[in-house]
């Protein structure tokens, strides 16, 4: 549940963080091609390394959990990210959400454009409307298990994101509103339905937990943009968490075989289960996952950010 929440906070602050440059220019975005070859050097390198990896683990230890050993289909369908609209056995389960970053990476040129020619309320609307309805005409879709249609389900969640960063470019008196408090009573009556309903339930309601946690992130990315409050800015800015941040995409792209590997391989036989194994799962998997995402990082990410004339300043995995 914790996963998947961390993957809506990022997809709306991707959203946000794309926006922001645009924002200060009239929403415009100079340039749909150098956005796009961005895009692409900021992801791919790094996401078809660790596909490699992911691939050789699943194929030599094909009993991990959340991966299936690699076929020539999932080869090519993970290869060219289309996991979101065609099915295929996954080396790796977090690699859903790179498909649907990329899905959302092809239509922000589009988003700009409605929110430079339509406003900030068309736009939102012409984005969850569709995604509203669905949910509601198809019951099965907001509460049923599948593998596909990930990027119009989070659509909506970017979409508010990039609306959000029109903030850097509003009056005094908007970035002047209590951004974090408005988070916090936004953020209230979802998180008492999470704790009255329980995992289960937010598990199977994700459809709608997704849609009604947005706006309460987007408006606590608008807090921190207007540098308030200034303890949370400074402890966001410290430099722990900037490093952290240096090599959050690797991180995520590798953690999943290195957790799955360390708990069905290591703890799991040795204990019983429930917290016991989960408590040293992370004990061991922190001092392990976090210098091997930097090492991984080093290798095949951070090369490609700082090759000149392609800019370092992208949004990273929460």
């Amino acid at each position: 549940m914790h996963g998947r929440l961390a993957v809506v906070v990022f997809i709306t602050l991707s959203g946000f963080s794309l926006a922001i440059a645009p924002a200060r220019n009239a929403w415009q975005l100079g340039g749909t091609w150098r956005f796009a070859r961005r895009r692409a050097r900021r992801i791919l390198p790094a996401y078809w390394a660790a596909l490699a990896a992911s691939a050789v683990i699943a194929a030599v230890v094909p009993e991990l959990p959340l991966s299936a050993p690699p076929t020539v289909r999932s080869m090519v369908v993970f290869g060219l990210l289309l996991q979101d609209a065609v099915a295929a056995p996954a080396p790796n389960g977090a690699f859903w959400s790179i498909a649907v970053e990329a899905g959302l990476y092809l239509a922000f040129p589009l988003l700009l454009l409605l929110r430079r020619r339509a406003g900030a309320t068309v736009t939102l609307a012409v984005v969850t409307v569709p995604v509203v309805l669905a949910g509601l005409l198809t019951p099965g879709l907001a509460t049923g298990a599948r593998a596909l249609g990930y990027t119009l389900e989070l659509a909506p969640l970017f979409t508010i994101g990039l609306l959000a960063a029109g903030i850097v470019a509003a009056g005094v008196r908007i970035r002047r509103l209590p951004w974090l408090g408005l988070a916090t009573l936004a953020a209230l009556p979802i998180l008492t339905l999470i704790t009255l309903r329980g995992s289960a339930w937010t598990v199977t309601h994700y459809y709608w937990v997704d849609l009604a946690v947005g706006p309460a992130i987007a408006m606590a990315l608008a807090a921190v943009a207007t540098r308030r409050p200034r303890r949370l800015v400074g402890l966001l800015d410290s430099r722990p968490l900037r490093a952290l941040g240096g090599f959050s995409y690797s991180l995520y792209l590798i953690h999943m075989p290195i957790v799955a590997l360390i708990s069905t391989q290591l703890v799991a036989p040795r204990t019983e289960t429930g917290l016991t194994t989960f408590g040293l799962t992370v004990l061991l998997v922190i001092p392990l996952c976090l210098p091997a995402a930097r090492l991984f990082a080093a290798l095949f990410e951070t090369p490609f950010q700082q090759r000149p004339g392609w800019s370092s300043g992208v949004p990273r995995r929460p």
